[in-house]
């Protein structure tokens, strides 16, 4: 699995429709209105670096109302339950 973080600027008065319509797109899991220098961060998640390029610039970068956008794709993935998942091995109860 491929993840790719895009930060996006958008036409201020479209922001909502420019969300929703990123958010139907293939392979963009969620978007998020942000505070900051974007007005939006999607997450995108493919199962190959080729699909990358089909995704966002592909698709995402030429939703109507994107100004730009940032990528950076993610090496590795931590989340809570992986990390809860670790942290656990080895640590049952003993006999």
């Amino acid at each position: 699995m491929v993840t790719a973080i895009v930060h996006i600027n958008a036409e201020v008065d479209r922001i909502p429709e420019v969300a929703q319509t990123i958010a139907e797109i293939d392979g963009v899991s969620e978007v998020y209105s942000i505070t900051g220098e974007y007005d939006l961060m999607a997450m995108v998640r493919v199962s190959a670096y080729e699909e990358i390029a089909e995704v966002i610039p592909g698709r995402l970068n030429k939703v109507a109302g994107v100004l730009h956008t940032e990528t950076h794709i993610a090496f590795r993935t931590y989340s809570r339950h992986d990390l809860d998942a670790a942290f656990s091995i080895g640590l049952g109860e003993s006999d």
